[in-house]
């Protein structure tokens, strides 16, 4: 690279004020031609809004943008695309009704025709690795699926610069080894990346620069090469995450359990339920593994009352029949659910946090159907308070918070529910290091009060730090349990496959 070649971005002294918070304060970046430059912070630190003032989403208070060393003024995201600059958003902005090919045709020069940004999915899919069907229905994918639509729909306009904002968040081991094959070409063929992540591993293995956001400012910028794990997190949050304390116990007797559990797919391009057999005991963690879309999303549907086409005691609580109660029947009997969707079915984007508590909690609501401000207030000021929620108060409208604040205040509303049993798909995806902490400790601290947790995610280092026992699903059927310390990452990694008849001893 010649040295006198311009910075392909450069930020001066960008601010941007909301509300009652400052999200970014007199930020400057520089990201060089063919750089993968990490931004790293604690969620709410401002990263996401900096991302969108770049992207043209978001317009600064203060500041000034150079790219390829001009000054631009980037009105809205389709200059943005213009000059070269793709974003791949945490969360995704994708129509549910439309097909995958029409959703990624939306984002494209309109000059091209269907078929022919069709043909062009595919085989970007196959040159990079990324396994997708143009023409399913967005609603039918998984949030992972999903992930790699953005992620295409970013590639097909050739950007000079690709803003990623937690990738790799929903994917696999396998998947995000994949996907850094991608990134490295890219970057090899001189495109620049601006990289979010919380985990340190990736940034290290990606990037060669790192601006740290704390608070919406500047803190410090390094070769994430020279640095380790708990270095780049005590630049981040001042300090390293505390060290999970999981001590061996044994756990009570069945609280939860799907005996025979089979369901047909509700849409064609759903998963149908084989056979499903699973326990879950007071006092134990179970987690489920597996790559995004075999059949997790219409598995915790039939378990939390979403779906109630199952037969009564194919899902039993405490030995009751509730197959076939809805949620709210489920939650009154002690089952409680944490979605991976946090905005849309965690929470109501326009509501505030304390009207959100009443999803799930009904303690405010009177018998003639009044509810109790105060009380729903008071709610989520204990939850905002004991789960370290950055938020503008109980009164703050849920989609005003960072993706890990808002993870946190749903967790935080399920567990302060004091539940028997608690389903949760994806507890840390989008969080940082300090929150995913937190949240996991939570999770050990529910299971040691003698609540049984069943625990869906893709994270298989989440899985081995939290869980007792695990099974694995994959295309639809659940593998037998084992146990955390005898099971290996290779060999969850060889069962996602759906390759442990060779082990089965159920």
């Amino acid at each position: 690279m010649h040295s006198t070649e311009p910075a392909r971005l450069t930020l001066s002294n960008i601010t941007k004020r909301y509300p009652g918070v400052v999200a970014n304060r007199s930020v400057s970046l520089t990201v060089r031609p063919g750089e993968a430059h990490a931004v790293l912070g604690e969620n709410g630190a401002g990263k996401s809004t900096l991302m969108k003032i770049i992207y043209g989403t978001v317009k600064p208070d203060e500041g000034e943008i150079h790219y390829n060393g001009q000054a631009v003024h980037i009105r809205n995201p389709q200059q943005a695309r213009a000059l070269g600059i793709s974003m791949v958003f945490q969360h995704f902005s994708l129509f549910d009704t439309l097909s995958v090919a029409e959703n990624v045709w939306l984002g494209l020069h309109q000059s091209l025709r269907l078929a022919e940004v069709t043909s062009r999915i595919s085989s970007k899919a196959t040159e990079y690795g990324l396994d997708i069907d143009p023409f399913r229905p967005v609603h039918t994918l998984s949030v992972g699926e999903m992930q790699r639509v953005e992620i295409i729909r970013a590639l097909l306009t050739e950007p000079k610069l690709l803003i990623l904002d937690e990738p790799t968040s929903v994917l696999t081991p396998q998947a995000v080894v994949k996907l850094f094959v991608v990134l490295k070409k890219l970057v090899s063929e001189g495109c620049s990346l601006l990289y979010i992540s919380h985990k340190l591993h990736e940034i290290r293995e990606l990037c060669t620069a790192c601006t740290v956001l704390r608070s919406g400012e500047v803190t410090g910028v390094c070769d994430p090469r020279e640095e380790s794990n708990a270095s780049l997190s005590r630049l981040m949050i001042g300090a390293e995450p505390p060290a999970l304390l999981h001590q061996e116990r044994t756990p009570g007797p069945v609280l939860f359990e799907a005996h025979n559990l089979s369901l047909a797919k509700e849409d064609q391009f759903g998963v149908d339920l084989h056979n499903i057999r699973l326990q879950v005991r007071a006092g134990e963690v179970v987690g489920i593994a597996g790559v995004s879309g075999n059949g997790q999303r219409e598995l915790l549907y039939a378990l939390s009352g979403e779906d109630t086409r199952a037969d009564p005691s194919a899902v039993q609580l405490e030995g009751q029949p509730v197959g076939q109660l809805g949620p709210d029947a489920r939650r009154q009997v002690g089952l409680h659910f944490v979605p991976e969707e946090r905005l849309g079915r965690g929470a109501v984007p326009s509501l505030s946090l304390a009207h959100n508590m009443l999803l799930t909690r009904v303690e405010a609501m009177t018998s003639i159907g009044w509810i109790h401000t105060k009380v729903l207030k008071a709610q989520a000021q204990k939850v905002i308070d004991q789960f370290n929620v950055k938020a503008n108060g109980p009164l703050a409208a849920a989609q005003s918070l960072s993706g890990g604040n808002l993870q946190k205040f749903i967790v935080g509303r399920e567990i302060d529910a004091k539940p028997k049993v608690l389903l949760v798909s994806q507890p840390t995806w989008g969080v940082d290091v300090g929150a995913a902490a937190q949240i996991r400790g939570e999770l050990l601290a529910l299971r040691d009060a003698g609540c049984a947790v069943l625990v869906v995610s893709e994270e298989l280092d989440e899985l081995f730090e939290i869980c007792d026992r695990m099974y694995v699903m994959a295309n639809g059927k659940l593998s037998p349990s084992i146990q955390r310390k005898d099971a290996t990452v290779v060999q969850i990694g060889e069962w996602m496959s759906g390759l442990w008849e060779v082990h089965a001893q159920a």
